[in-house]
């Protein structure tokens, strides 16, 4: 039976060579094996395997994600393990738990001494990129779009090979699949989604449910949670996110979008070691260009858009709260419109139930835009016009929060088209359901907060079981700490990484093997150096303090470790951005 032009290869055997990878696919026809050069990391499709095999180390992968060129060599990303976390419209869908980096880098071996460490150092950061988390595909179904636009395709458009109907925006593996494309290998050719999916199945009353959530990152400024902030000049979004919620019922299926993303003008919040650094705002007058970019955009892909900002009215988030209201105000029309709603001030750090008040003021709009339904013949009844937008600073913990109940309403509305909820009934009266609907907003929440700030959701206890507790409020202690300590000293590298694979930074032997200039403070700022000599000149100064009473030269000493300690501190404090740990690659966008 010949495979259609769609069809991915969903189990390979890698057999590696000392000069050569193959990759020969073992679920159906075999006409396509792909051979990889392990001195250059050129490409071709063969016809039929190599005579002598007894010098290969024989595996199984389940894709090839792509490949990227560094200084020397080049490395294929290929998916060690996967893990088959439900199914989206009927299409089965699979985590990737394990990657793996295969080297094309034979012809280091006639490098130079300067190209083997640059190359040692890009490299680091590829095998960091191993850990990335939230990455989804499917073999079958196109991931990239949601419900209502993998609807709206025409036939044409279907018959094509998955990645060219992906979403560009959210397809995480884009640029690394060009090798891939310039090779014509489109059954190698895997659309691979950041962000989350989980599915549940259960019972309203008699009545049996299927619930999905997909959240799908948009790969254009993507990062770190600090290194990434507001938008770039194109009005591209940071941690902008595309949450989708289905629920399907008897044949029918009804799916509700809503997104997230950073407040969308030109801003930054470079860490320092403090623990909450200012907010600096670039170029002020061109935040009403940029937002403009953006919500047009926005309005454009889903129809009319409903900024709901989250953020403080007051103090240092107030002025974005004042810039962004501003730019907005000159758009602002039936189909873009904004509301400001203060959570901390409303709802404060317990009573979450006040969110009921913001959804008073946008039911009318939720009311009128719907939701995209299908019949139980798979015709579409009601498209959904138009999607809320959802901000607070990082995007995360209100946010998840505040899209929580918003779908909550949305699914409450669904169920009770379906018949499966009567009128004046909410899903809370179902104990199981509701519990399960609120774990998968929680598991939602962590798993996109981790990918940005490197730890679960704060207010998640919330989220997971409908109010604050004490265990909760201290979890988001420890996890405020740990956002901390990465943000200060992690996150640089991770977002050099990110900016890698992404293909946001590309490597180029003229510039990344050029000396770099350097300030004196930033070539030697170190941190654990720093934190060393203070601990050390502390203790030195109380054991000179305990003799101080039996000699007036250890006072003298006491004073002078005293000194010591403090004047490093206050060093440290004044020069504490170059003491953290920052993006090699860091480059304005704007």
């Amino acid at each position: 039976m010949e495979e259609s032009p769609r069809t991915l290869h969903s189990r390979l055997r890698l057999l590696e060579y000392p000069d050569k990878y193959i990759f020969e696919p073992v679920d159906g026809v075999t006409d396509s094996i792909l051979q990889v050069n392990r001195a250059d990391g050129s490409m071709e499709s063969i016809g039929e395997m190599p005579q002598h095999m007894q010098n290969a180390k024989v595996t199984t992968v389940y894709g090839v994600l792509g490949m990227i060129r560094l200084l020397v060599g080049s490395y294929v990303l290929v998916i060690k393990e996967r893990e088959n976390v439900g199914s989206y419209l009927g299409h089965p869908i699979f985590k990737i738990s394990s990657l793996q980096l295969l080297p094309c880098d034979r012809s280091l071996n006639t490098s130079s001494n300067e190209q083997k460490k640059m190359e040692a150092e890009f490299t680091a950061l590829l095998k960091a990129s191993q850990k990335i988390s939230g990455l989804y595909l499917s073999y079958e179904v196109n991931i990239t779009l949601c419900s209502q636009r993998l609807h709206e395709l025409g036939n044409e458009l279907k018959s094509l090979p998955l990645w060219r109907q992906a979403e560009q925006r959210f397809l995480w593996n884009n640029y690394l699949m060009e090798p891939l494309i310039e090779n014509k290998l489109d059954q190698y050719l895997i659309p691979v989604i950041q962000g989350y999916f989980e599915t549940f199945n259960a019972n309203i009353g008699s009545k049996s449910v299927k619930v999905t959530i997909i959240a799908r990152r948009c790969t254009r400024r993507t990062g770190t949670r600090m290194w990434r902030r507001g938008a770039d000049k194109e009005g591209y979004a940071a941690n902008f996110v595309e949450s989708e919620q289905i629920v399907e019922y008897n044949g029918c299926t009804a799916s509700f979008v809503q997104v997230r993303g950073s407040i969308p003008f030109i801003w930054e919040q470079i860490v320092d070691l403090t623990y909450k650094p200012s907010f600096e705002i670039v170029r002020q007058e061109d935040a009403p260009r940029v937002v403009e970019r953006h919500f047009l955009d926005l309005n454009k892909k889903y129809g009319a858009v409903q900024a709901v900002d989250l953020v403080n009215k007051h103090g240092s988030e107030g002025r974005l709260h004042e810039r962004y209201a501003a730019s907005m105000n000159p758009i602002l029309s039936d189909d873009i419109r904004y509301l400001h709603f203060d959570f901390h001030k409303i709802c404060g750090h317990v009573h979450f139930e006040r969110l009921s008040i913001l959804y008073d003021q946008i039911k009318d709009y939720l009311s009128k835009h719907g939701y995209f339904l299908l019949n139980e013949k798979g015709e579409k009844v009601v498209e959904q016009t138009g999607i809320v937008r959802t901000n607070c600073v990082d995007c995360l913990d209100r946010t998840n929060v505040t899209q929580s109940m918003i779908g909550r309403k949305m699914l409450e509305s669904q169920l009770r088209k379906f018949g499966v909820l009567g009128e004046g009934q909410e899903i809370r009266d179902f104990s199981s359901f509701d519990t399960s609907y609120k774990i998968l907003w929680a598991n939602h929440g962590d798993e996109i907060s981790i990918q940005y700030s490197g730890t679960p959701a704060l207010k998640g206890d919330f989220t997971r079981f409908g109010k604050r507790t004490y265990q909760g409020i201290a979890k988001d202690g420890w996890n405020a700490l740990s956002r901390y300590y990465l943000n200060n000293f992690a996150d640089g590298t991770k977002q050099d990484a990110i900016d890698l694979l992404q293909g946001h930074y590309i490597v180029s032997v003229s510039r990344d093997m050029a000396p770099t200039k350097r300030g004196l403070v930033e070539t030697y700022a170190s941190f654990r150096v720093a934190f060393a000599l203070i601990f050390i000149s502390f203790l030195l100064a109380l054991m000179s303090l305990r003799q101080a009473r039996s000699s007036t030269r250890h006072l003298l000493e006491c004073f002078a470790w005293t000194g010591l300690t403090l004047g490093i501190t206050a060093f440290v404090r004044a020069h504490g951005r170059h003491f953290t740990n920052r993006p090699r690659f860091l480059t304005t966008h704007y």
